[in-house]
């Protein structure tokens, strides 16, 4: 069998949970069957033997400055329809987000096979786009809505997200299915190691957040949370591609004239990025909306303590009281008092942090994750 991976982001390049799904899956399915990427860039290449295949937007959907809001879905477009013009010898294709959806749904048609798409996040449920795309989030959400309701089968990263698709979208039942997200516990493991954070200039103790500047992540309420901290307990924020360029200035804003914050404002390689996740009393996701929160299980996975929202995903990656600390979202006093909890009691963190490591290696590695996927492309492919 052979399955071609459509997405917009794929290592080395991304900026989201996303990418680091597909790169990770495609690895994984990639010891058990063919496959090929097609996903947005300038250069194709090889993958430890995948295909990848790049694509670029036509330059004359190109937004360019004061080019209109809705640009970029046009951009979007064009390039799943680039995707769907070379000819594939896949069993079924496999979409990712929306910015690639349209292409997978395009290549079923064109090519006579099945479709399955996993939905990452849900345009429904992310109003905030509209300040991104303008009326082109009206397009996104049609791309989205049109690709799920005709698929073969629709993969939800949740058992919450499975229940907002089935109350946003006229999708079957009996198509939907859960198939959490993993990660490589042999990469996310803990490490001694400090030359990272030594160039970085990471020192003392410190609460850890990555993740993209976006309303969805939170961010801002962890900022305002940290004004709540011990002394000398230091916020470090690793939060790259704002999806605005409000949002930056806003960011910029935000941690200006604050010692407790280290912002570091760059998309970090994977072993320093666990050199981060070993060394923090606490790691903290405040999303307000987060579908999965692949980024709980990498702290999981480095013996770190979470403390985390309570809300989509995240509800059945953290243990509340056991791998770490539930919270509303959106409620930075909340979110206070749960870091100085953890912060205050050493050992409680430590326990959390183990417990966080051994559910990890039980529930949540890519093999697991990839022969549950070869499964669902066998039944889709048989029908």
């Amino acid at each position: 069998m052979k399955v071609l991976q459509v997405s917009r982001e794929y290592p080395p390049e991304i900026y989201g949970g996303a990418g680091v799904v597909v790169g990770q899956l495609s690895r994984a399915l990639a010891k058990i069957m063919d496959v090929e990427v097609r996903c947005w860039g300038k250069a194709d290449r090889e993958d430890g033997g995948i295909p990848v295949r790049t694509y670029g937007a036509w330059d004359r959907l190109r937004r360019g400055e004061g080019g209109p809001l809705f640009a970029p879905a046009l951009e979007a477009l064009s390039i799943n329809l680039a995707m769907a013009r070379d000819e594939t010898d896949a069993d079924v294709v496999h979409a990712h987000t929306w910015y690639a959806d349209m292409g997978a749904f395009l290549v079923g048609m064109l090519a006579r096979v099945p479709v399955v798409v996993t939905l990452h996040s849900m345009e429904p449920l992310r109003p905030w786009k509209e300040d991104q795309l303008g009326t082109g989030y009206r397009l996104s959400s049609w791309i989205e809505r049109t690709v799920v309701e005709s698929a073969d089968r629709v993969v939800a990263v949740s058992k919450g997200m499975r229940d907002d698709i089935l109350a946003h979208y006229r999708a079957d039942p009996e198509r939907v299915v859960v198939i959490h997200n993993g990660i490589d516990p042999e990469r996310y493991r803990r490490t001694e190691r400090r030359d990272g954070l030594d160039r970085l200039g990471i020192r003392g103790d410190y609460v850890l957040f990555v993740g993209r500047i976006a309303d969805q992540k939170g961010i801002f309420d962890l900022i305002a949370a940290a004004e709540k901290l011990p002394p000398g307990v230091t916020v470090v924020l690793c939060a790259a591609s704002p999806d605005t360029p409000e949002l930056e200035a806003r960011m910029k804003a935000a941690v200006a004239g604050k010692p407790n914050l280290r912002w570091i404002y760059e998309m970090l390689k994977q072993e320093d990025v666990v050199q981060l996740y070993s060394h923090a009393r606490v790691f903290c996701c405040p999303s307000v909306y987060e579908p999965f929160g692949l980024i709980n299980l990498e702290a999981m996975g480095c013996g770190c303590p979470v403390v985390a929202s309570g809300v989509g995903g995240i509800l059945e990656v953290v243990v509340d009281g056991e791998t770490g600390l539930l919270v509303p979202p959106s409620a930075p006093d909340a979110l206070a008092a749960a870091l100085n909890r953890l912060l205050a009691d050493p050992a409680m963190a430590r326990r959390m942090g183990e417990a966080g490591r051994k559910r990890v290696e039980a529930e949540f590695s890519w093999t697991s994750v990839a022969a549950k996927t070869a499964a669902l492309y066998g039944d889709v492919v048989n029908m």
